[in-house]
């Protein structure tokens, strides 16, 4: 188990590594996924704060869903946030995550969110 939870991090500080060399300003869409939910928020590193958040708990994302742990949930947290974004002013981006791989709810995310609007 500690094997994994060591890839997991390595994994982690990598892709933040490199998310800060690239970033050139740029706000960051992090993804956290748990076995139950997803959460996304797109945050200003510079300032500490958080821009705009979404996660399978809001009240108008959990109605319509049947769980919070599927690419469909997935996909709605990415619109969701992206609208928010949008609405606050932000249109690019840059992707973090996390430890995770990108695939699954993780990738279903991702592509709504482009849909939706942002760029990354």
């Amino acid at each position: 188990m500690s094997a994994l939870i060591n890839k997991f991090d390595k994994r982690k500080v990598r892709v933040r590594r490199k998310l800060q060399s690239r970033s050139a300003g740029r706000l960051r869409l992090s993804v956290y996924r748990s076995s139950k939910h997803i959460y996304a928020q797109v945050i200003d590193d510079t300032a500490g704060q958080t821009v705009a958040a979404a996660s399978t708990l809001d009240k108008d994302i959990k109605g319509a869903l049947k769980t919070g742990a599927d690419k469909d949930a997935a996909a709605a947290v990415g619109k969701v946030v992206a609208e928010r974004a949008i609405k606050a002013g932000v249109k690019d981006v840059v992707f973090d995550r996390g430890g995770y791989r990108f695939h699954g709810r993780i990738k279903a995310l991702a592509d709504a969110a482009r849909e939706s609007g942002l760029s990354f």
